[in-house]
């Protein structure tokens, strides 16, 4: 990289010439005309003065026409305009009324002051005249009157030819034209009459009477509001009168408040007769909605109107413009900053002529910001910035001046840009054929290509420096630029302007994250990361650990964020990559290594996790219901299957007992059962072989070994230690044989059957 510009003169100088500002003004001001309002066949005067460097020259205009002295105008020497018998209207159909300016020039330029209302006085007809009134003693009267005048009438009243008392406190008179009388009593019966008065002359309105009658009553009445607050659109300073009349008996309390809950504050508040709210001086914070409450005395019981206050403020300069100097072929900037309420508009002028936009000229920030590029000679001048809105006007000057001067250096020439690297390009260039000798360094300007003028910026370099590498570019971006030499009178036209891209990069390593679906399925899910090259699309890669070789790769396109791998062995561990490519090629690769041992695990234990809510609460209700069915239906089973198996345990071993006995007795004759013992014999069936059971004591003990047989026919089972046995009866014995009641319980129900012989056999010995 080519050294910086490392000597302060240079950077001094630099500085002084792009950014100076003039110490003094060369024309401003100091006096401006404002808006008057002028009498008939009256002389006026509308003052205008001016510093600046002589010699001055001051002229005026009514709506952008120029003013020639006459018997009608004088200019005098220090600006200001005398109009000598001021006429709405004359005979040749003019009028002194409109918009006034004045206009300055000297040799550095010419500024126009704000523009100045001059209007006739007026006074025209009552449009609202007072209405006569009958009330009831201890009531409310209100008269009002409207009369339109410039300026704004003054309103006064009288009664029976009289002014009215106003030092009376029941008597209030608003600067609006109204009157009101509270408390009203017989002696406030009378003729009133509204007089309004203003420098245009004197007008009185038509007569209005007040009729008193009856006494105070007792009965209660319901609060009223008679006139709540009308909605008003002031300018700052101005008063504001917020007019309540409210009636009621008991006598209603009257309370103002605000919409918005903000306090009304005590600072030029004041409460005129029993209800009326005035506001002196007014600014802009107190706009808003103000309500008028009417309450019982001693309940909740109100009533309310409400009327809304707008409060203007004329345009006023934040930050005016400042006049600055500028080389010849640089930028200048001037910057405009005002409020007021509503917000100003901003506008333009050059030497006392509407600005327009264009070309090298340009207006930014909603016209509070104005850029010149290139400056040239013809640029020099004094520019206004004209603040304006719907309660006044303000102006704000400032000139630039072009720094010119002989002999300054040519344009460097041959510039060249190549690209080192996706983030840098060399600029080089050769110096200007003619006066080199005094420069004292180069200023190279830079922006990108399809940004705007005002987007350049710039980086200096000393006089013997002729390349620079620009750093910190983007890749695959053209960016433009040109230099300029400087010396210490000014700057050089700039070269001609070169072009060049920085050059492709590989895109950064994407993020990559991984998330088991099941046992055999993974998914893969990548964002973009850095601010490198752009990427293409992505290259997807996966393998058993220690495996040799990566499945893949496989190819997304750039809007592609992810893939599911399926058909994965769960007992093993994967590798899965991810990478970004572009036509330079492919990014560092992004690993993660995945366990779908630990998948199939929960898969077994629980239900996979990643399944949607929906289906989730779906599968999850589906699956109770069938378990609860299943479950009952087995417990039913079961249930039936232990009564049946331990009913028939129990009679085999009855029968084996019973048997026993008949042998030892010696009375059992196999097939022929004895009356005596049917109602105890009965025959067990199991899987179609079937055993007799006699008496008790029937059987001799010779026969036990035939029992035993029969038995272990039935029931196949070996005796071991530990098993659950079955209970062998004999003679003044009792012998267990171990039995498996697993092997019990595959013996189907189906072929289970207890038919009670003893029962069968009695009938039919009773039928023979």
């Amino acid at each position: 990289m080519a050294p910086k510009l490392s000597f302060p003169c240079f950077l001094g100088v630099l500085i002084r010439a792009l950014v100076g500002v003039t110490s003094g003004p060369e024309l401003s001001f100091t006096l401006e005309p404002s808006d008057i309002i002028a009498v008939q066949e009256q002389p006026l005067m509308l003052p205008c003065q001016v510093d600046g460097i002589p010699p001055i020259t001051t002229l005026w205009r009514r709506n952008g026409r120029w003013l020639t002295e006459d018997q009608n105008y004088a200019m005098f020497a220090n600006g200001s305009l005398l109009i000598g018998h001021f006429q709405k209207t004359r005979s040749d159909g003019s009028s002194d009324e409109g918009d006034y300016e004045c206009v300055a020039q000297n040799s550095y330029g010419l500024v126009v002051s704000r523009k100045a209302r001059v209007q006739a006085a007026t006074m025209a007809e009552f449009h609202v005249q007072p209405q006569s009134v009958h009330a009831e003693e201890a009531g409310v009267a209100r008269f009002q009157c409207q009369i339109h005048g410039l300026p704004e009438p003054v309103i006064s009243w009288e009664k029976d030819n009289q002014p009215v008392d106003t030092d009376n406190e029941r008597y209030t008179l608003l600067p609006t034209g109204v009157l009101q009388i509270t408390g009203l009593r017989p002696e406030d019966s009378g003729l009133f009459c509204c007089v309004a008065h203003n420098s245009a002359g004197v007008k009185r309105s038509t007569m209005a009477s007040l009729t008193v009658s009856g006494s105070q009553s007792s009965v209660y009445k319901e609060p009223t509001i008679l006139v709540g607050p009308e909605n008003l659109t002031l300018t700052v300073h101005q008063t504001a009168i917020l007019e309540c009349v409210a009636t009621g008996y008991p006598r209603p309390i009257v309370s103002w408040s605000r919409l918005d809950g903000r306090p009304i504050g005590v600072e030029g508040i004041q409460v005129l007769g029993t209800g009326n709210l005035m506001i002196s001086d007014v600014r802009v914070q107190h706009s808003g909605v103000y309500v008028c409450a009417a309450n019982k005395p001693g309940t909740r019981v109100r009533r309310t109107a409400q009327g809304r206050l707008v409060v203007q403020a004329p345009a006023e300069f934040i930050q005016p413009p400042q006049s600055i100097a500028r080389p010849v072929g640089t930028t200048a900037i001037f910057s405009c900053l005002a409020q007021g309420e509503p917000l100003p508009q901003l506008t333009w002028l050059k030497n006392g002529q509407v600005l327009e936009p264009g070309g090298h000229v340009k207006l930014r920030n909603n016209n509070s910001t104005l850029i010149i590029y290139g400056i040239s000679q013809e640029d020099e001048a004094i520019y206004q910035c004209i603040a304006e809105n719907n309660a006044g006007s303000t102006q704000a000057s400032a000139r630039l001046t072009v720094l010119w001067a002989g002999g300054l250096p040519g344009a460097p020439r041959s510039l060249r840009a190549d690209a080192v690297s996706p983030t840098a390009i060399q600029v080089s260039w050769q110096s200007p054929q003619q006066n080199t000798q005094d420069i004292i360094g180069y200023v190279l300007h830079i922006r990108k290509t399809a940004d705007p003028v005002e987007m350049e910026y710039q980086e200096a370099v000393g006089k013997s420096t002729l390349q620079q590498v620009v750093s910190d570019l983007e890749p695959s971006t053209s960016y433009t630029f040109y230099v300029k030499a400087y010396t210490s009178r000014g700057a050089s036209k700039p070269s001609e302007p070169a072009v060049e891209s920085t050059l492709g990069e590989a895109p950064a390593a994407p993020s990559l994250l991984t998330r088991l679906l099941n046992a055999t399925t993974v998914q893969a899910s990548w964002e973009p990361t850095g601010k490198l090259g752009q990427h293409e699309g992505y290259k997807l890669f996966y393998r058993k650990v220690h495996s040799a070789t990566f499945s893949g790769p496989l190819t997304f396109a750039r809007n592609v964020t992810e893939y599911n791998i399926t058909q994965l062995d769960p007992a093993l561990v994967y590798e899965v990559k991810v990478l970004a490519f572009n036509q330079h090629g492919d990014s560092n690769a992004t690993v993660r290594f995945v366990s779908l041992k630990e998948a199939a695990e929960r898969s077994v234990l629980g239900t996979p996790c990643n399944c949607l809510k929906d289906d989730q609460s779906k599968s999850s209700s589906t699956a109770v219901i069938i378990g609860i069915h299943f479950g009952v239906t087995c417990i039913i089973f079961c249930v039936l299957f232990l009564m049946f198996g331990y009913r028939g345990r129990l009679m085999t071993c009855k029968s084996l007992r019973d048997r026993l006995s008949a042998a030892q007795a010696g009375h059992h004759v196999p097939g022929h059962p004895s009356p005596a013992s049917s109602q105890s014999q009965s025959t067990l069936t199991i899987n179609g072989i079937t055993h007799a059971r006699g008496e008790r004591n029937g059987d001799a003990m010779g026969n036990r070994q035939g029992d035993s047989s029969d038995l272990e026919r039935i029931f196949p089972m070996p005796c071991h230690e530990g098993d659950l046995s079955w209970t062998h009866l004999t003679e003044g014995s009792v012998t267990s044989c171990p039995l498996d009641e697993t092997q019990m319980s595959r013996v189907s129900l189906e072929v289970f059957r207890l038919v009670s012989e003893g029962q069968t056999e009695g009938r039919a010995s009773n039928q023979m």
